[in-house]
């Protein structure tokens, strides 16, 4: 009896540990060298758990240890920016049209659905919301968000909250310079390339000439010479990497899916890992955690 006991005391004294994680901590391990050190993205938060970009979604994750949780912004009749991935409300909650026609007072009378389209007691979160909630605890990551730049900079700004959100777009630096200018230099911000696209190499270039983005979200289909070629050249430049495994168009084949279900974790996490990705989105964010624990890659 004394030995399970003892058990149960440790498990909750790790947990305790994993969940008392500071967005400093994770700062600090950002700078570590990618062989020493993993940042764990969750899409769209604990979406298996709770209902995707809901405030216990992004709980679930700050409980577990995440380092980052990536997040999308919508914005409603009344110009309130909100957390939700689609245009319409249908998929998300029980409401239905377009969020943009409803104010933020009647989309709060909505409540959120799971991932079985069952209604739920949690409400579409504010994007203020969400970021009070992560003050400190985990970075974020605005997915789908670029059109509300400057308004996002300003909540970010009111909430004290810059230096740990990420903003990010696929778009060429000279798009992004020009819309976003102003505040491009003040925020984190992470240009996100398809390897496979005519082009990508210059727009990689374009960004370390003129911006030198502390990360480069990197995609592509297959895992050819020049993909590689690719991602070497963001990592010797000194930018960190950020890699989807989510499904197998992200990432060349090294899926979540492959690691669990196929159970070849070193053909998907342990492949994106030797190419030095320092941060990977997954939708399995506990079981990367217990993956990078166990091969000391992740506190």
């Amino acid at each position: 009896m004394k030995r399970i006991v003892y058990f149960i005391l440790l498990f909750m004294a790790s947990v305790g540990c994993y969940a008392q994680q500071t967005v400093n901590n994770i700062l600090q391990d950002f700078e570590k060298p990618a062989s020493e050190s993993v940042l764990v993205v969750s899409h769209r938060a604990d979406w298996r758990n709770a209902p995707e970009n809901s405030l216990q979604a992004i709980q679930n994750c700050i409980d577990m240890g995440v380092d980052m949780v990536e997040i999308d912004l919508n914005k409603t009749k009344d110009g309130q920016l909100i957390v939700m991935h689609d245009r319409t409300l249908n998929r998300t909650t029980n409401g239905k049209g377009m969020a943009s026609d409803y104010t933020l007072d009647q989309i709060k009378k909505l409540v959120l659905k799971n991932g079985a389209g069952c209604k739920t007691r949690h409400k579409v979160p504010t994007f203020e919301e969400v970021m009070l909630l992560c003050k400190g605890k985990v970075m974020v990551n605005v997915d789908k968000g670029y059109d509300y730049f400057k308004e996002a900079y300003a909540i970010l700004e009111k909430t004290g909250t810059v230096n740990q959100c990420v903003m990010k777009s696929d778009h060429p630096y000279e798009k992004v310079v020009e819309e976003n200018g102003e505040v491009l230099e003040k925020m984190v911000f992470m240009p996100v390339v398809n390897l496979n696209k005519k082009g990508a190499e210059k727009i990689i270039d374009d960004y370390l000439k003129n911006l030198k983005p502390v990360a480069f979200e990197l995609v592509f289909k297959d895992d050819s010479p020049e993909v590689l070629r690719l991602i070497k050249k963001v990592k010797d430049c000194g930018a960190k990497i950020f890699i989807n495994t989510l499904w197998p168009e992200l990432c060349g084949g090294h899926d979540d899916d492959r690691a669990v279900e196929l159970k070849e974790p070193e053909e998907s996490w342990g492949w994106v890992i030797n190419q030095g990705a320092k941060l990977i989105q997954t939708d399995r964010p506990a079981l990367l955690l217990d993956y990078l624990r166990v091969n000391r890659l992740h506190k």
